[in-house]
């Protein structure tokens, strides 16, 4: 049997719609992340996925087409660390599963960074006095 063909890097806009577009597939079968994203945030799919291209072409490839706000948006939703663990988890098994290199490892940190402050910046809107 040969084996499988080696994954390629992040590269072109085609890779950036299958990145997001695999990893929302992903979440919209979580038992966790599906109800915030499809009952609380009620979010509106056919908008959202473009917008979710060009935030991830803008950090990934460079094409500065984003232009918003994202934080905002999450601090009203009621997610805490084990959300962001699993935002994480998926983006990760996505990424791990379609490709390999340079741009996708760099994909995976970038996710870990605004995981991470999201968590950070959620914990303490909620919690002014409180250290994480």
């Amino acid at each position: 049997m040969p084996s499988p063909a080696p994954l390629s890097d992040i590269s072109t806009e085609a890779d950036i719609r299958l990145l997001v577009d695999r990893f929302y597939d992903k979440v919209n079968a979580d038992a966790l992340l599906s109800p915030i994203f499809n009952e609380v945030a009620q979010v509106h799919w056919e908008k959202h996925l473009p917008t979710m291209y060009d935030f991830w072409s803008g950090l990934l490839l460079g094409t500065g087409r984003y232009r918003g706000r994202p934080f905002p948006k999450h601090l009203v939703l009621p997610v805490d660390s084990q959300h962001f663990r699993r935002w994480l988890t998926l983006f990760t098994e996505t990424v791990d599963a379609h490709f390999a290199g340079p741009v996708a490892d760099e994909a995976i940190r970038k996710a870990g960074n605004i995981a991470t402050i999201f968590e950070y910046r959620i914990h303490q809107a909620r919690n002014p006095l409180q250290i994480l």
